[in-house]
């Protein structure tokens, strides 16, 4: 072989070892763009099958040494009312109600001083698509009916392990319903019927009358409050200019 063959033979050979070393880096940089995509869903889809296996946690209920009718807490003519509106799913209600919803009731509502009435408000079905929030408040609206909506409003909170609507599945709803011994068959057929529909619909028009944007929204006589930090305050200061 002659030394130009030679060198046509060694350019042709580096030139097919540098295309399949194209070739290879292409298939590597797509494989670990398709892994990219794909391992957010996987890790969802995980999440999803963790939450929806996880079991129902169960509650104690607390006792209320108040008047309770329904969604409402205390006596309809004490000097001020706080209205809060809430979705079931969002993490900052959860905050609320474990770290300072007890404390309101317990110093305000049941000394006779406000009026606690619940709402509810439906915001992160709109993010994901879902209807689980809706769902939420429609089987809390059923337990209501039992005369049980505070122990079923504790039980979705203490389940609220995440915003994920895999933990408020319809058949996770009715789970809680049953760990709360409320009578099934009645409380299916609400559900299922969606009786009180026209109730969170009419929680959510108020909501967005008031111009409310986000949850828990809290009002003290009409003020919103900014933060849980200015609740007793602004609380206090109604209460002295009454």
């Amino acid at each position: 072989m002659s030394k130009r063959q030679e060198i046509r033979q060694r350019r042709l050979r580096e030139r097919t070892r540098n295309r399949i070393l194209v070739i290879l880096l292409v298939a590597a940089g797509a494989l670990l763009i398709a892994f990219a995509f794909i391992r957010p869903m996987v890790l969802k889809t995980q999440a999803t099958a963790s939450a929806t296996q996880a079991p129902v946690i169960s509650v104690t209920p607390k006792a209320i040494n108040a008047q309770v009718d329904g969604l409402h807490l205390g006596d309809p003519n004490a000097p001020v009312k706080i209205d809060v509106y809430e979705d079931f799913r969002c993490s900052a209600c959860k905050l609320y109600t474990q770290n300072y919803e007890s404390q309101i009731i317990q110093t305000y509502v049941e000394t006779g001083k406000a009026y606690y009435t619940f709402h509810s408000f439906i915001v992160i079905d709109g993010n994901d698509g879902t209807e689980a929030s809706y769902q939420s408040a429609n089987a809390a609206m059923c337990a209501a009916d039992q005369g049980r909506f505070w122990d079923y409003h504790d039980t979705l909170f203490a389940n609220q392990v995440t915003e994920s609507a895999s933990l408020f599945t319809d058949e996770r709803l009715v789970l809680m319903a049953q760990n709360l011994n409320l009578n099934m068959t009645a409380f299916n057929q609400c559900f299922q019927a969606k009786q009180f529909a026209p109730d969170i619909q009419n929680d959510i028009s108020q909501a967005r009358s008031l111009n409310l944007t986000f949850t828990p929204s809290i009002l003290v006589d009409g003020t919103l409050i900014q933060s849980f930090d200015q609740l007793s305050p602004v609380i206090d200061a109604t209460l002295a200019g009454k």
